[in-house]
């Protein structure tokens, strides 16, 4: 067992680092202007070492035991070879599947074993020849790998005193070599993405893992329809184009939420964007937003701005958040975009619409960006640049548990706008300091006790903005700079409710270049923002986010994922779907933030069930997708517009505290 051990490791191990390589030289045109050979290599036999140290972990532990006898030595000969074909198949149909989808073979593979007839009659009409060729080298290959594992050879007895102690040391190995890493988080994709070409990134991964990673993946991508119930397709595509004010045909009845939207703003040119997203800082925190009293310089920003005093995050995890801020799209009871395989390459996101007018997207981040899959997906879908701590040109003075501390980030950030000169730019910003547990600079605050607490890591979280500002305001890009301040989610969402709304609440600030200050009482999504800031920064753009631009109309909507719970709140009345169960309606004071169960009603019934739906259809359909370059400068908001050219107030019962933006 131990010997037919090291054959497989040796033998895959060999396969892998040659497919790799051979990949690479037919790619090279792609590969060298990626930053070449190394990265792919370096992070292919991370993997390798990863995936095989968790097919052999069971033979080589057990070995010590059972090596010396016949029968485990034939089991352990053929798990091998199983795996050996498993692997020499992926690679062997690589080529052919990168030349039809630009990419390793990934969850499309599994997907068309449920249609073997059709893709048998396509193989053969269509692919004889690369057909016959992989069959050849597959029965080649594994011809030789079933004669190099061969069934009979036994390994020496081992002595009993030492049979545990080599356990434990290959347990040890076994398990440092599957972790990857001594990081925080295991060894992952993302970790080893280093390209904003998604295909290259492929590459240091082999395709037997790409595909069983995709099969993982799989298992989160659960449909709202099964959770909810359904509703016929028409109807749903009508009540959500109509609650977004879609008017007029659809540009194009395959992506039903596609449209024109037309910039308020007008700007000499469009203005850069900078996104900064806080970690868990909840509303509750906030003095302005009627929190706890720890919050004095977003407070004081916040009357140099356009406060939406009740934006409400879509779910209670950072991936959650960023989703909705830089895709657009909706909660769904499936894992966030960001992590779900189907969307890791061709998906909406502003940095992608925004790459078409000439924008060059980053994101900043303290800690790992591998970390929930960050770094592959931005990567994948239209940003340009990763820079994570590791990449950090302004060296960072704390380092936590998390990574780098909020203002070693902001310093970092400053540093990038500092350096970028003319050429029009989108920064994603995500914090980390304001985290469990509770680490932060001394000397920075004036710190309660205990002084790990998420009260001090708020206070901290609020100096560090406070720091960058200060300083941006004083700087060459303030003047053609639109700036969001906006939480991923609040902290610990907890409470008795279905959907506990009050722990959804979050700070949102927009303030920069011709922002207009204001105070603003209207209900607000995370969704809305990207279509506002879009309008703000003068960008007239064809795209599939169902948010409103606030610049133009309110839909005085928040729409909140719970675990299992869908809400779906219209002024004050909240929808809540569960899991295989009647929906159930409460009316939501704000003011004591209290929910009272009221009648059902069945127009709101159905306006939160489309909302529910919409988005696993539209992940499931691939329909929520980057316009073509071609859609993107057209001026004239026309036909399946949600916007027109001219600014008109929305007659709607809005509360009176509320204003109506007049940009």
């Amino acid at each position: 067992m131990r010997r037919l051990s090291w054959r497989f490791f040796a033998a895959t191990m060999v396969l892998l680092t040659l497919s790799r390589l051979g990949l690479s030289v037919w790619l090279w045109s792609r590969v060298q202007p990626a930053g070449g050979l190394w990265p792919i290599l370096f992070g292919g036999w991370r993997i390798d070492l990863s995936f095989l140290a968790m097919i052999c972990a069971f033979p080589i532990l057990l070995s010590p035991w059972l090596g010396h006898l016949a029968w485990p030595t034939r089991i352990t000969a053929w798990w091998y070879r199983v795996w050996w074909l498993l692997f020499v198949l992926l690679e062997v149909s690589t080529p052919q599947f990168i030349l039809e989808y630009d990419t390793r073979p990934n969850r499309l593979y599994i997907e068309y074993l449920n249609s073997p007839h059709e893709v048998s009659a396509m193989l053969w009409h269509g692919y004889k020849g690369v057909l016959f060729f992989g069959l050849i080298v597959l029965g080649l290959l594994g011809w030789w790998g079933f004669r190099w594992l061969r069934t009979q050879p036994v390994d020496a007895r081992m002595k009993l005193a030492w049979r545990p102690v080599v356990t434990a040391v290959a347990f040890a190995v076994l398990l440092l070599a599957g972790r990857g890493t001594l990081e925080h988080r295991p060894l992952n994709a993302s970790m080893v993405a280093f390209s904003d070409d998604s295909m290259v990134n492929t590459l240091p991964l082999n395709s037997l893992y790409n595909v069983a990673n995709a099969i993982r993946g799989m298992s989160n991508e659960r449909s709202a329809a099964a959770v909810y119930g359904k509703m016929p397709e028409p109807e749903m595509q009508h009540i959500v184009r109509e609650a977004a004010g879609f008017t007029g045909p659809m540009l194009d009845p395959k992506y039903p939420s596609m449209h024109r939207q037309q910039a308020s703003a007008k700007p000499a040119k469009p203005l850069n964007l900078v996104i900064i997203m806080e970690e868990s800082l909840g509303a509750q925190f906030i003095g302005t937003l009627g929190g706890q009293q720890l919050s004095p310089q977003f407070d004081a920003l916040s009357k140099q701005g356009w406060l939406l005093a009740r934006t409400y995050a879509t779910g209670t995890r950072s991936v959650r958040g960023l989703e909705a801020v830089n895709t657009g799209f909706l909660p769904t009871p499936a894992e966030a975009v960001l992590k779900l395989p189907r969307s890791q390459r061709g998906f909406f996101t502003i940095a992608g619409l925004l790459g078409e007018y000439g924008y060059h997207s980053r994101f900043i981040y303290g800690g790992e960006a591998h970390f929930d899959n960050m770094k592959s997906f931005f990567l994948g879908n239209g940003f340009d640049e990763v820079i994570d701590q590791p990449k950090f040109e302004v060296k960072p003075g704390f380092t936590g548990s998390w990574g780098a501390s909020d203002e070693d980030m902001f310093n970092e950030l400053h540093h990038r706008l500092m350096q970028d000169g003319d050429k029009p730019n989108f920064t994603l910003a995500f914090s980390v300091s304001n985290h469990t547990p509770w680490e932060y600079p001394a000397g920075r605050i004036k710190a309660t006790e205990p002084a790990a607490s998420v009260q001090n890591t708020v206070r901290y979280a609020d100096w560090a903005i406070g720091q960058f500002f200060e300083r941006a305001k004083k700087s060459p890009y303030w003047d053609h700079t639109v700036f969001l301040i906006v939480a991923d989610h609040d902290a610990r969402v907890f409470g008795a409710s279905l959907v506990p709304v009050r722990h959804f609440h979050i700070p949102a600030l927009i303030l920069g270049a011709g922002v207009p200050v204001q105070r603003d009482e209207h209900i607000v999504s995370q969704i809305d923002l990207a279509p506002t800031l879009l309008s703000l920064i003068g960008i007239s753009s064809v795209h599939p986010m169902l948010g409103a631009d606030l610049t133009r109309r309110y839909p005085d909507r928040a729409i909140m994922q719970y675990g299992d719970n869908y809400g779906y709140l219209k002024y004050d009345q909240l929808v809540v779907l569960q899991p295989h169960q009647s929906a159930k309606q409460f009316h939501y004071d704000v003011g004591a933030e209290t929910l009272t169960p009221v009648p059902l009603d069945p127009t709101l019934d159905k306006l939160a069930l489309a909302h529910a739906l919409w988005p696993s259809w539209a992940y499931f359909n691939q329909r929520y997708v980057l316009p073509p370059a071609s859609e993107q400068h057209a001026v004239p908001a026309t036909a399946g517009s949600a916007a027109k050219p001219a600014v008109v107030p929305i007659k709607v019962n809005t509360p009176d505290c509320c204003v109506t933006r007049q940009l």
